[in-house]
Parts: structure tokens; sequence; C-alpha cells
């Protein structure tokens, strides 16, 4: 996603990532369902149509990310323990893992790959699926990510897939046809070159550069109705910036990486927006307990 794809608006945003940020912070870790009427509140706040708040949620439930609970008259949408899960994840990169990676153990995951031309959709999603992993291309059928990185899932997900519209192949085992190891740069092989090499750099600046251009300011989104609005835009461009982004090691990264002022920024306003908008969410959220 270019810089100028990634403009913050609620309008440019899907509202399923938006959904994900506002089950995150008011549904995640509380036995509780909340009413469609008052979500559908919220999300006009953020300039989403009633119609997509409830396409959105149905979509969820046959995802398995929500389901429904009846009370007389009314739906109530609580999350699945899959959805639990995936929100839990974007918790921990969010404040766990962080934007800036000082940790580096000076490990690469490598990935090598062959796949027959019979399967050119599965080798399309592998990559894909890699790239969301936070793993560059080095070079053809080589993949690279920064530390230790499981990709079972990423395999286990492509097996058996339904094969190419052309082919009568009916699935086959992603492990006869990928190798993955976990390895260091040697001489004449140097670190740095592999995050140059792999990883579009400014690409990735440019992304933190516009996060900032919008949000670091005396009064960011001064258009916004109201701090849950603000709250809810903010997690989701942040969200979504930080899952494109590989983690690469800050020690091979320029030294005015932007990215370190883009998490200080995210980590004082989401704490600046948190008490207004919770106050306005206890207000506004129909909730039933489980």
């Amino acid at each position: 996603m270019s810089t100028g794809d990634h403009d913050q608006t609620a309008g440019s945003m899907r509202p399923q990532s938006l959904m994900f940020s506002f089950l995150g912070i008011y549904a995640l870790d509380r036995r509780t369902a909340i009413y469609s009427g008052s979500v559908i509140d919220v999300f006009a706040r953020l300039g989403v149509s009633e119609e997509a708040v409830r396409s959105t949620l149905a979509r969820m439930v046959k995802r398995n990310l929500l389901e429904r609970h009846r009370r007389g008259r009314k739906m109530y949408f609580a999350l699945t323990p899959h959805a639990a899960e995936v929100l839990e994840d974007g918790r921990r990169r969010v404040w766990e893992t962080g934007a800036v990676n000082r940790d580096w153990d000076g490990t690469w995951t490598v990935v090598g790959f062959s796949l027959p031309d019979s399967r050119r959709s599965t080798r399309h999603d592998l990559r894909s699926r890699l790239v969301w992993g936070g793993f560059g291309l080095l070079q053809s059928g080589l993949w690279i990510a920064p530390g230790a990185k499981d990709v079972t899932e990423i395999l286990a997900s492509l097996d058996h897939a339904s094969p190419d519209h052309a082919s009568n192949d009916p699935g086959l085992d992603m492990a006869d046809h990928v190798t993955v190891l976990n390895a260091r740069a040697f001489k004449p092989t140097e670190a740095a070159d592999l995050v140059r090499k792999a990883f579009d750099i400014e690409q990735i600046a440019a992304r933190y550069r516009a996060f900032l251009a919008r949000w670091d300011a005396s009064l960011p989104l001064p258009e916004a109705p109201d701090d849950l609005a603000r709250q809810l835009l903010l997690h989701t461009d942040w969200l979504q910036l930080v899952r494109q982004d590989p983690h690469l090691p800050a020690e091979h990264l320029p030294g005015d990486w932007p990215a370190i002022r883009a998490e200080q920024v995210f980590q004082t306003l989401a704490r600046d927006y948190q008490p207004r908008a919770a106050e306005t969410a206890a207000a506004v959220l129909d909730t039933l307990a489980l």
C-alpha cells in the first residue's frame, strides 16, 4: 500500500479494519456481547453507513469471528475464541512487539520454495502471506525475515488448497516444496546488505512519515466528532501500519528512522484519547453479560 493509498479517512479504511480496532478495545477480555444498534451508533461517528456495519458484522459471523446472541428483538454480537486470538495477536504487535526492533539476535528465518506451474495461485498466495508475515524477497524463490519466525501456520493454511483451474492436481503437501532455515550472514554477505536488498526501506519509512503528517499535530483530526472516533481511527491506522512493517533491526536502519517518533506519537495520543473515549463508549454501548 503506497502512502497515497493509505490516506487517513474513515472512508479509505475497510469497515472490518475499523471493526477489529473497536472490538479489540471494547470487547476483548470482556465476557459481553454488544448490541448491533449501538455498534451502528459508534460507526456513524466515523462516517460508516448502517448497511456497511451490518454487512461487516454478517461477514465476520460467517468467518467465525463473531457469534450472535438474541435477546428479545435485539441482536448482540460477541467474540469467538478465534477472534480473541486474532485480536490478542494485534494487541501484542502494538503494545509489546512495537515498531522498533532493538533486540535482534543476528539471525534470519530463510524460506525457499519451488512449486510446480500447475500451482500458480498457491505460489501467489504463499508470496502474499510471506510478505504479510514480515518476509522480504532476497532473490528468486528465497525469502528472509529477521529473527525466528514460525511459518507453520502459513504453510498449513495452504496445504491441500484448491488447485488452479487449469490443473487436475487435487492438492499437495507444502512441506515437500518448502524449506525453512534459521541462518546468520557470513562474509562477504553483510546483514545491512540483506536489509537493503530484500526490503523497500524508503516505502516503509514513507508510511511512517505519512502517519506523522496526520497525527503529529497539536490537534489531529479536528473534524472528528469526539475522542472515541479519533481513538478508533488512530488504532486502526497504527495497526495497519505496524502489520505492514517487517520489523527490521534498528541497527541497520537510518538513525532518524521515523518509526521511533511515530510510535511515541501513537502511544501519547492513545493515552490521551482513552479516558474520554471510554466515557463516550460507556454511554453509547448496550452490552449483554455472557
